[in-house]
């Protein structure tokens, strides 16, 4: 192989047409493997996986065509001035008098594909308990009731499952009518070939399938038949956001600008994004490139400039994720096969030690492809994820009230800013995280609370100011029900025995 390398470098533009045949041979053995692969199903199934798989062979196509990286640095611009509006300009115009104009043309969209595992949790994420008892899914139907029930109207919620979280989905909500289901080959990282050797996603086989990102929403939605659905019952408008993030309601100051305008002038894209801190550094940002707006990614950043990137001075804003896209513009894209969205090369090891890349794209990637796109920068309260046990600690505080499905900061709580929650790794899982507390601290007037190694907390405990608590290995720390704790370190051991 090295010798044939080597002499096709020697001929006149020989290793470009080396690597062509190279690309041109992976391309067809990827499908033959995915023709055996329909082989084994029939009906409606095999029709279904026909389209998905139609959609594998055109990111697999484009993946073998990448040349470098995707952007070059110094083609970067900050965005204009005008392509990020502030929230307050856009709901200084006031609402109309009828709101249910508006929303008679909204769709929410919820991702709902990813699990709860890096919580230590089994099964869909959005199952997960958050507030008195209620989980994610629970919160998102009641802010939709909420939402219908005051304006009179009939705004559909949709979920985008993943085959991980689909069964489970439909068995705790079966009133659900829209869900779609997407499946994508996990690609051997040796051979470049499928991992699976048949269509099922489940037990022995299911190692060789993964969600394939959210940037396959807007195939899902076209290949399924929902966008048409949609477009006929006069909706023009999705919003889409993550489903474990709980500030991202429905805000009718943003949908009123996009339905307010004039046909030729129309929004198709807002990405809602928000002032960056430290705890952002990674969140990808707007740029302008190529005279469009463009979102970057920290993965798409040379590793030259990935300092740069993490600026909070040049890259003042980050992505939330929720996005308000025009639903004639993805079908118009979907039709020209113009959707373009960066490649994103996830590179995994099974449980078996086989070496495996995963092809995975992001929905907001998709900006540069719209019209009139925007950026929105939204107050940081519409970016309430939880990602870790330290978010569900500030969320079923009492920093946050809950009204109709949504959370807001208390009135009692003097600043805006969210305390910063750093609990240690006795806290990883939810399970072990809730027996490690009699009740959640008052943490109104907190500001930043680290927690590490084996600590519980008793009842009524109130934080304040900045709180320290270690607890070096083979200690323990119980903090005692009643305690006021304010600009405190805790350390040593601290044990509460009941007699």
């Amino acid at each position: 192989f090295r010798f044939f390398f080597q002499e096709l470098t020697l001929a006149n533009g020989g290793m470009a047409q080396f690597q062509e045949m190279m690309r041109q041979q992976l391309e067809s053995s990827m499908h033959a493997e995915l023709e055996k692969l329909l082989d084994t199903t029939t009906g409606p199934e095999r029709e279904v996986s026909k389209k998905d798989f139609e959609g594998f062979k055109s990111l697999f196509h484009r993946f073998l065509q990448v040349k470098g990286p995707s952007v070059e640095w110094i083609k970067i611009q900050r965005p204009p001035e005008d392509s990020i509006q502030p929230y307050d300009k856009i709901a200084a115009r006031g609402l109309p008098d009828n709101v249910a104009n508006s929303l008679d043309k909204l769709v929410v969209v919820k991702l709902n594909g990813g699990l709860g595992t890096s919580m230590g949790c089994k099964g869909p994420k959005s199952l997960i308990s958050v507030r008195n008892e209620n989980t994610f899914l629970d919160l998102t139907v009641q802010q939709i009731e909420h939402l219908n029930k005051t304006y009179n109207t009939d705004v559909p919620l949709v979920l985008m499952n993943s085959f991980n979280t689909d069964e489970d989905t439909k068995k705790i909500l079966q009133k659900y009518t829209h869900h779609r289901q997407i499946q994508i080959q996990t690609v051997n990282k040796e051979s470049l070939l499928p991992v699976s050797t048949n269509l099922s996603t489940s037990g022995q086989n299911s190692d060789g399938w993964y969600p394939p990102g959210h940037g396959d929403i807007y195939a899902s939605f076209y290949n399924s038949g929902l966008l048409d659905q949609l477009i006929a019952q006069g909706k023009e408008y999705i919003f889409v956001s993550n489903i474990d993030n709980l500030g991202a309601t429905v805000d009718l100051h943003i949908l009123h600008h996009l339905v307010s305008q004039p046909n030729g002038k129309r929004c198709e894209f807002v990405m809602e994004v928000t002032d960056k801190t430290r705890a952002d550094v990674k969140g990808g940002t707007l740029i302008e490139y190529e005279g469009k707006l463009r979102l970057l990614e920290i993965a798409q950043v040379p590793k030259a400039h990935v300092d740069e990137f993490k600026s909070v001075s040049k890259f003042k804003i980050f992505n939330t994720n929720n996005l308000w896209i025009s639903l004639a513009a993805i079908k118009r894209l979907q039709e020209q096969q113009a959707m373009d969205m960066e490649i994103i090369v996830n590179p995994k090891t099974l449980d078996g030690g086989q070496n495996v890349i995963q092809l995975e794209t992001a929905v907001g990637a998709a900006i540069k492809c719209f019209d009139n796109a925007l950026g929105i920068n939204v107050p940081r309260s519409r970016f309430l994820p939880v990602k870790t046990t330290s978010d569900l600690l500030l969320v079923m505080s009492n920093l946050y009230s809950l009204d109709a499905g949504s959370l807001t900061m208390s009135p009692k709580r003097e600043f805006p800013t969210t305390p910063h929650v750093k609990l240690g790794s006795s806290f990883t899982k939810v399970q072990e995280y809730l027996t490690r507390f009699e009740s959640i601290p008052d943490m109104l007037e907190l500001d930043h609370l680290t927690v590490s190694g084996d600590v519980t907390f008793g009842k009524n405990v109130s934080l304040k100011g900045t709180v320290i608590i270690i607890a070096n290995h083979g200690d323990r720390i119980d903090i005692p029900a009643g305690s006021m704790l304010e600009n405190k370190i805790v350390s040593g051991n601290l044990r509460i025995l009941d007699h």
